[in-house]
C-alpha cells in the first residue's frame, strides 16, 4: 500500500508510450510523445561542457547554491526580464533542473493541507509536486474559444480560500500553450495580493510566444516584487534538457529556507553542466529568437496538417492538444489507436490537470523537422476515423 504523500498522484504517460515506441525499434513512427527537441544547444555550450569534465573545480559539491559565475548570469537573465534588480547573492539558488527547483520551492512554503491555484490543462508532473509537497492543487480552467485557450480572469478570485498559500503560473503553459494577456496576469496578481500568497513562476517557456505574443512576468506588476519567486532551466529555451541546470531567483528573505531544502534535496547541481550552461545564459537573444521562429514553422506544419479536426492553437511552447471527445473517444483511446494504427506517438493527457484532461491527447512538435510532420494527417485519419 503507498503512503499518503503519493495519494492522488498518478504516473506521466510519457514514459510508458516512449517505452512503447522504442521497444518497436520502428523509425517510421513520430516521435510526438516527449518534451525533447532537435535543434542543437547555443554555440559554445557543448564545448565548455566538454572542458569542464577535466576540471577538478567542476567535480565537487562546492559551492553548493551553484556556481558564481552561473548564478550571476541566471540572476541578470531574470532581472533583465522583470525590471528588477535582484542581487545574485542574496536572491539566487541554482538547482538540478527547473522542476527540482519547484519541488524545493513548494517544500520551503507548503504546510501539509495548504492549496495552490493553478490553470488547467497543467503538466501533470507539477500537479504531483505540489501533491508531494503535501499541497493541494485548485484548479482554474482555460476555456477553448475561437480555437484557442482563453483565461477567464474573472475565476481566479473564486479559486482563492483561506488556505490559498502559492500561485503556481506558467506562461505559455504547458502542455496546451496558452498566453497569459497583460489583463490575465492582472487579474491574477490581483488575487495573489489579496490571498496574502506565494507567486511561484515556472519559466522554463517563458520566450517561447508565436504570432507576436506579448511576454509578461509577474514580479514587474505593482506589489508582487516581494512574494514572486521565478523558477527557470536551460532545457527549454536553450534546448539543454540533460543538462539538468535550473535556477531559482526568489525574495532574500525566503532564499534561506529554499536554500535549506535544496541542499537537503540533491546537494547541489551538477558541477560538469554549470559551465555549458553560464555559456548559454550569456548567448544573444536572437539565439532563442532563432529557435522559436523554427518551432513556430513546425506548429504551423501540425496546424495545417490537422485543419478541421479539434486540436486547439497554442500560442507557445513545445505542444499542442486535440480533444478527442468530439471523436467518441478519450485521450487513452486515441493515443492507443495512433501509435498502433497510424505509427504517431502521442501521449494521452490522463492526470494532466482536472477530471477533463482524459478527453485530450498531447501532440509535440518540438522534435520533428518540419518535413517528417508532413503526412500527419493521413496517420491521424487512419487511427481515428
Amino acid at each position: 500500500m503507498s503512503v499518503s504523500r503519493l495519494s492522488g498522484m498518478s504516473g506521466i504517460g510519457v514514459d510508458r508510450m516512449g517505452n512503447l515506441a522504442d521497444s518497436s525499434q520502428d523509425e517510421s513512427i513520430l516521435r510526438l510523445e516527449n518534451l525533447d527537441t532537435d535543434l542543437r544547444p547555443p554555440p559554445g555550450v557543448v564545448e565548455a561542457t566538454q572542458q569542464a569534465a577535466a576540471l577538478d573545480s567542476a567535480n565537487s559539491y562546492l559551492p553548493f547554491m551553484g556556481a558564481n559565475d552561473l548564478r550571476q548570469a541566471a540572476t541578470d537573465l531574470v532581472s533583465r526580464l522583470t525590471g528588477l534588480d535582484y542581487d545574485w547573492n542574496r536572491s539566487t539558488i541554482i538547482c538540478a533542473g527547473g522542476l527540482n527547483g519547484i519541488l524545493n520551492v513548494l517544500l520551503a512554503l507548503l504546510e501539509p493541507g495548504d492549496e495552490v491555484v493553478m490553470t488547467d490543462p497543467i503538466y501533470v508532473g507539477l500537479v504531483n509536486r505540489v501533491r508531494l509537497a503535501g499541497g493541494v492543487p485548485v484548479f482554474v480552467p482555460y476555456q477553448i474559444a475561437n480555437g484557442i485557450w482563453a483565461f477567464a480572469p474573472d475565476q481566479v478570485g473564486g479559486a482563492v480560500t483561506s488556505k490559498t498559500k502559492v500561485f503556481l503560473m506558467m506562461s505559455p503553459s504547458m502542455p496546451g500553450g496558452g498566453v497569459f494577456s497583460r489583463e490575465d496576469w492582472e487579474a491574477i496578481c490581483l488575487a495573489c495580493r489579496k490571498a496574502g500568497a506565494w507567486m511561484l513562476v515556472d519559466s522554463a517557456m517563458e520566450r517561447i510566444l508565436f504570432d507576436s505574443a506579448e511576454h509578461n512576468h509577474p514580479a514587474s506588476m505593482p506589489g508582487m516584487a516581494e512574494r514572486t519567486i521565478t523558477v527557470g532551466a536551460v532545457s527549454k529555451e536553450y534546448r539543454m534538457i540533460g543538462w539538468r541546470v535550473g535556477w531559482i531567483v526568489a525574495p532574500p528573505e525566503i532564499i534561506n529556507d529554499i536554500g535549506l531544502v535544496n541542499i537537503s534535496n540533491v546537494v547541489c547541481p551538477v558541477g560538469i553542466a554549470q559551465a555549458g550552461a553560464t555559456v548559454a545564459l550569456r548567448t544573444p537573444d536572437s539565439d532563442v529568437a532563432a529557435a522559436v521562429a523554427e518551432w513556430q514553422r513546425r506548429r504551423d506544419v501540425m496546424l495545417e496538417e490537422l485543419d478541421g479536426l479539434p486540436v486547439v492553437k497554442p500560442l507557445g511552447g513545445w505542444s499542442m492538444l486535440m480533444d478527442v471527445s468530439s471523436l467518441g473517444l478519450t485521450g487513452a483511446e486515441a493515443s492507443a489507436r495512433l501509435l498502433e494504427r497510424g505509427k504517431v506517438a502521442a501521449t494521452a493527457m490522463t492526470g494532466w490537470g482536472s477530471q477533463r484532461s482524459e478527453r485530450f491527447v498531447r501532440f509535440v512538435f518540438s522534435n520533428e523537422p518540419a518535413d517528417r510532420l508532413r503526412g500527419l494527417r493521413g496517420r491521424v485519419d487512419a487511427a481515428l476515423k
